[in-house]
């Protein structure tokens, strides 16, 4: 990754912050991008005491097309290229039976992350084919494969970007363009470690979706998305790929 740059949405916190960190330790040069203007600078101070980095941050709702298109520009503008991408930022709300699912929790779970999605790589892949080409790699989740009870909008909104990743794809594929998704299992985050860390009985459940029956770590879906970022991955495109310890196989 040494004089590339990579693209990293929803990157203030937990996973992306991961992501961020692999790219970064990898020896990349970083644009990270949230809503939260004040945790986003935060984060690239962060990341760049810890890992010596070059970072920019923008501020950017994934969902408004003026904010993507900007985010884009700004990042592409100051290094003069754009290189890997990882689409990340995304939503969910509580999990409910249909009949009780919001259409505001219904439309915004979908805006933010399947056509948050869309509207990145309608501007990142112009940016990727200056250079002659790159790689994107969609957040997607185990629950966009298989189903699971109560997950309506936020298992329909995965399923949909891996459906957009296999279309691009196949439309990038003689350009140089690689597009895969990564489908994580339950991740233990900061803030999902609070919580099991109170409920032993809630971390024995999460744990037992996983036939490995352990959690994930960022780290380990930080690594997996660099690496099918880098040349080592450079036959594969059009994959989602689970990054779940056996969950998908069930």
């Amino acid at each position: 990754m040494q004089g590339k740059v990579a693209l990293i949405t929803g990157a203030s916190e937990g996973l992306g912050f991961a992501i961020a960190r692999s790219f970064a330790e990898a020896g990349a040069k970083l644009g990270i991008a949230s809503r939260r203007s004040q945790e986003g600078e935060v984060a690239a101070e962060m990341l760049r005491r810890e890992t010596g980095a070059e970072v920019v941050f923008v501020a950017a709702d994934v969902s408004q097309a003026r904010d993507v298109e900007r985010m884009v520009g700004q990042i592409a503008g100051h290094y003069g290229r754009l290189d890997h991408v990882c689409n990340n930022a995304g939503v969910v709300f509580p999990f409910k039976p249909i009949t009780e699912v919001l259409e505001e929790e219904w439309d915004a779970t979908v805006d933010i992350n399947m056509k948050g999605v869309w509207l990145c790589m309608k501007y990142q892949i112009p940016e990727l084919l200056k250079n002659g080409g790159g790689s994107i790699v969609n957040m997607s989740s185990v629950v966009g494969l298989v189903g699971y009870p109560n997950h309506y909008a936020y298992s329909a909104s995965k399923a949909g970007i891996v459906a957009l990743t296999k279309v691009a794809a196949m439309s990038y594929a003689q350009r140089g363009i690689r597009v895969n998704a990564v489908c994580p299992g339950v991740v233990k985050t900061t803030m999902l470690g609070v919580l099991t860390d109170a409920d032993p009985l809630l971390a024995a459940q999460l744990d037992g979706l996983h036939p490995m029956n352990r959690l994930g770590t960022p780290e380990e879906v930080g690594n997996t998305v660099v690496w099918l970022c880098s040349e080592k991955a450079s036959f594969i495109t059009g994959h989602a790929l689970p990054v779940d310890g056996g969950w998908a196989c069930r």
